[in-house]
């Protein structure tokens, strides 16, 4: 059994075996460990038993060690009255594409249905390390994050919940570990823009972060007038306005069209639903101080237009983003959460977005943005209930 802070490199937790696709770098900041916490024995595992392994292609590459860390949880589906007829593949199959071999081969579709819905079993959907660690306590649980307290330090882990529309509609097998892995890749490859909160990461859907104080302002940033939510970018230009957030947005332009320059549009994190404010609105609420709020803006511009750099790079377009910061006990504002994820992110494959724009096509996404428009196309996502 390791320590909880210890080197992922070092765990003798193990996972299921899952063949992985090539992963982005550990960042340094996660090679950093605090002293062993008193409220968080050495003796304390992280490791549950009784996880169904998933099925193994031929030739895979070989498994790595996983731990997990929740006992497993029914998948979440739509309910007996509102559940789509067309399941995902096959309206896939349906959707004007070129023929793929789901639909040309029902018994192959048959076989990755099954299959995928064998691996529902193994999504982490609900942990309870307040149960079995002692002095852990459950400070808050988000629509995918569950986020512990322990002395200093908080212990966030991102599970295989799926949000969308301010809540949490499915489960998808080991997306927590992608969110959280590649949070971990971009706090590095950003440490020069600003600092962040992250000590360790002693599991692959775990981070341990600096207790800070949380502003309650989520700094959405974008660089395309597009979207499908009630408060994208694109749904509320679509219905006349033009000052969004404070920011004036030309007449003229069109879905998934470039904005001039990229623009910041908060929200306030709110209960139930993110609402839209000003910056003005921030300062006079009292939601963040006018210095904390104009540090936190100059970042998250920075941030975006760095993350948008190196996207584009790699084939695809950063579209839009949010991030989140807070300030440490010694006064300094860091960034905290997750960084340019595929929840957090909208990103198009670039090589075929001009093409694509001009012939008034959707552009080809690789985030979340095909499940929102999968729902959205086959039940009411705000209002539908799930199980």
């Amino acid at each position: 059994h390791h320590p909880p802070f210890s080197d992922p490199s070092h765990s003798a937790a193990v996972r299921s075996p899952k063949p992985r696709a090539a992963q982005p770098p550990r960042p340094a900041a996660a090679a950093t460990h605090p002293p062993q916490n008193p409220h968080l024995p050495a003796h304390v595992s992280l490791r549950a038993a009784g996880r169904p392994p998933p099925r193994e292609p031929a030739q895979s590459s070989p498994p790595r060690p996983l731990t997990v860390l929740h006992t497993r949880s029914p998948r979440l589906s739509m309910s007996t009255s509102s559940r789509p007829r067309a399941t995902p593949l096959a309206a896939a199959g349906g959707s004007g594409a070129a023929p793929s071999l789901l639909a040309a081969d029902p018994g192959h579709r048959d076989s990755v249905i099954l299959a995928a819905r064998g691996a529902m079993t193994n999504c982490l959907g609900e942990t309870h390390l307040d149960l079995v660690v002692p002095g852990l306590r459950l400070a808050a649980k988000g629509k995918v994050r569950d986020v512990y307290e322990s002395g200093e330090h908080l212990v966030l882990v991102t599970t295989d919940r799926q949000s969308a529309f301010d809540r949490v509609l499915a489960s998808i097998p080991f997306k927590g570990q992608v969110l959280n892995e590649t949070s971990l890749w971009w706090f590095n490859r950003t440490s020069h823009i600003t600092p962040n909160a992250v000590v360790s990461s002693p599991d692959r859907n775990v981070t341990i972060a600096k207790r800070c104080s949380v502003f309650p302002v989520e700094f959405v940033v974008r660089g395309f007038v597009t979207g499908s939510t009630d408060t994208s970018l694109w749904t509320v230009y679509n219905k006349g306005v033009r000052n969004y957030c404070g920011n004036a947005i030309p007449d003229g332009m069109v879905k998934n069209q470039k904005l001039p320059a990229n623009i910041l549009t908060p929200t306030t994190k709110a209960a139930d639903h993110d609402v839209p404010i000003t910056p003005d609105e921030i300062v006079k609420s009292g939601l963040m101080s006018k210095d904390d709020f104009d540090e936190a803006r100059s970042k998250a511009l920075s941030l975006f237009e760095y993350g948008q750099k190196v996207a584009l790079e790699n084939g695809v377009i950063l579209v839009d983003t949010k991030y989140e910061f807070g300030k440490t006990a010694d006064g300094t504002v860091v960034l905290i959460d997750e960084v340019h994820t595929p929840d957090s992110s909208r990103y198009w494959i670039a090589n075929s977005y001009e093409e694509r724009f001009k012939s008034g096509l959707e552009p080809e996404n690789v985030d979340k943005e095909f499940l929102r428009l999968w729902f959205k196309n086959n039940c009411n996502p705000y209002e539908d209930k799930v199980s």
